[in-house]
């Protein structure tokens, strides 16, 4: 496309789409002058137009179409077409194939030269359309995985080396013997600020016979990231570095290995507890990510309902007994214990907690970690702590029968103790005590509450849309014990917000059950669980589903949702 033929010069589309002024301009043109810089480049860098309005005027200035490339992501033939080296040094992406012409997309227009340049490259006559940078950057990371140009690089260094590990995956004994060491480093660090900054919860690294899959769970969802081809080949030093980054034994590719280390991405400082696990084709990592400045969340920003919070914090107050948190692996009981404790955390009582990890530090509380290898249990622990003269005490978890009893009888000496469990519901806990060797009496005597919860996603707010009711809901849910759903309620969409999931952050679903008179009598009696709950019901206790359509009629989260987290426990 010659000079000649633009339709107007840019300054003049500027000016005519009132986007900047006279003034600007001319001096944005006198710098151009001195500088040679573009003059889009100019009023970019100065701050008078930003990259959509640049865009725009372009589009008309050299009658190029502007397109949205979120709505046309390339299929992955097209991608085959183009290397990575090309689209990332002339910072495009294909887009279409019609007619013997590639249409990519740019972020600036190109020369003549370069669509020459371009045309000889993919034997194909190239024609150019307009879209940010930001959407170019994206969609080549899509396109081509996280971490490609580093990658890239690496299989540059040598060219021998490159083809040697098509042949055979290299062992490596000692990370910093690798050449490309640094590279492995910025690689690492590429996935982990990428899984940070998808508000991922944590990361896993899975190798296969043909592939290393990287995964990172989002609001208790997996997702897989899009990462280079050839990445399985450098599955052992990947794996190294994150050994080195949390002082493990390098060379110990046979026994599992549990450590941690702590990473600053921008501001935030992050607790990585890391997990090796050796697999049929090497070791798979697992990185939980532990973002110590949003732990202490009060009970309000659970999820937990009004009348729930005055009822959980009564509980907290009372100067002995237990209190159960009790759910699956990850939803949030740890969460909300720690949030117990910071009602209640003051100079005027002692609280000690024992723990595997020590997942949060918190001020004022002394945390113990639980050791096996040296003895010292939950069970050993929960004795020791005896003699600090504590108030309140936290069991992370109540594994066993040795600890459920010890946990019991420290509640019966005069301490509140707060702890998890493994069930699906509130009634259920008795059930597993039960089983673990407590003596009715005992449990009638020390279990004041019992609290199980879910977490749901919250629909995304920038994108929910209202449905008709009729035709969300699945037969029997409409109507829940005479709990209506409104006409219309939010359903999941998708944006760049969300990152096209619907949803962004969670909640709990909470299920409380006080433990009253009545149930006491039923415990003594050894009723059955139904019965537990039937009663529980009875005395206003809200199931996790019940609680979850009162978070769908609030416009929170959806009835998928609920569904999902619920099926197990309706």
């Amino acid at each position: 496309m010659e000079k000649e033929n633009y339709k107007p010069r840019l300054g003049e589309a500027l000016l005519e789409a009132g986007v900047v002024s006279e003034t600007d301009l001319e001096v944005a043109l006198r710098m151009q002058e001195k500088g040679g810089k573009r003059l889009g480049e100019i009023l970019l860098d100065k701050g008078l137009i930003d990259e959509k309005q640049l865009l725009a005027a372009l589009s008309r200035h050299l009658d190029i179409p502007l397109i949205n490339l979120k709505n046309c992501a390339p299929s992955p033939e097209l991608i085959a077409k183009v290397d990575f080296r090309y689209a990332n040094h002339y910072k495009l992406i294909p887009v279409s194939i019609s007619n013997g012409c590639l249409t990519v997309a740019v972020s600036e227009p190109p020369d003549v030269q370069t669509l020459d340049d371009l045309t000889m490259l993919f034997g194909l006559s190239v024609q150019p359309v307009l879209a940010p940078n930001s959407e170019i950057q994206e969609a080549i990371r899509l396109a081509y995985g996280v971490g490609a140009d580093t990658i890239s690089s690496i299989m540059d260094i040598d060219t021998a080396a490159s083809k040697k590990r098509e042949e055979k995956l290299r062992s490596v004994e000692n990370i910093a013997e690798l050449t490309d060491q640094a590279s492995i480093i910025r690689f690492v660090n590429q996935i982990f600020v990428e899984a940070f900054q998808s508000r991922a919860t944590d990361l896993h690294l899975e190798p296969f016979a043909d592939e290393l899959r990287i995964r990172y769970r989002v609001d208790g969802v997996l997702y897989q990231l899009p990462v280079p081809t050839n990445l399985r080949y450098f599955h052992q030093e990947i794996v190294s570095r994150i050994k080195v980054m949390s002082n493990l034994n390098i060379a110990e590719k046979r026994l599992p290995q549990d450590g941690r280390c702590k990473v600053k991405i921008a501001d935030t400082e992050l607790d990585l507890r890391i997990s090796i696990l050796p697999s049929a084709y090497g070791e798979t990592v697992s990185v939980r990510f532990l973002d110590q400045s949003s732990i202490l969340y009060g009970l309000d920003k659970l999820g937990i309902s009004p009348d729930y919070q005055v009822l959980l914090e009564s509980i907290i107050r009372k100067p002995h007994g237990i209190l159960l948190v009790t759910g699956p692996t990850g939803s949030g009981k740890t969460t909300t214990l720690y949030s117990c404790l910071s009602k209640i955390n003051d100079s005027q009582k002692k609280i000690i907690t024992i723990e595997d990890p020590i997942e949060y530090q918190l001020h004022g509380v002394s945390q113990i970690q639980v050791h096996p290898k040296v003895g010292l249990s939950f069970d050993r622990g929960l004795r020791s702590m005896l003699r600090h003269d504590p108030d309140v005490m936290m069991v992370g978890e109540i594994r066993d029968s040795e600890t459920a009893k010890v946990a019991v009888q420290v509640a019966l000496t005069g301490h509140l103790v707060l702890s998890s469990l493994h069930t699906n519901d509130a009634a259920s806990a008795v059930d597993r005590l039960r089983n673990m060797g407590v003596e009715p009496y005992l449990i009638a005597s020390t279990l004041e509450c019992i609290v199980a919860q879910r977490l749901v996603r919250l629909v995304c707010h920038h994108c929910r849309d209202l449905k008709d009711i009729s035709t969300q809901v699945p037969n029997g849910i409409a109507d829940l014990n005479g709990d209506m759903l409104p006409r219309k309620v939010y359903v999941s969409v998708g944006c760049v917000e969300c990152n096209f999931t619907g949803y962004m952050g969670r909640t709990g679903l909470f299920e409380i059950m006080v433990v009253s008179d009545t149930l006491r009598e039923a415990v003594l009696k050894k009723a059955p669980v139904t019965s537990l709950k039937k009663l529980a019901l009875e005395s206003g206790m809200r199931t996790l589903r019940q609680d979850g359509i009162d978070k769908v009629k609030q416009g929170l989260t959806t009835i998928e949702e609920v569904l999902r987290v619920t099926q197990e426990a309706n």
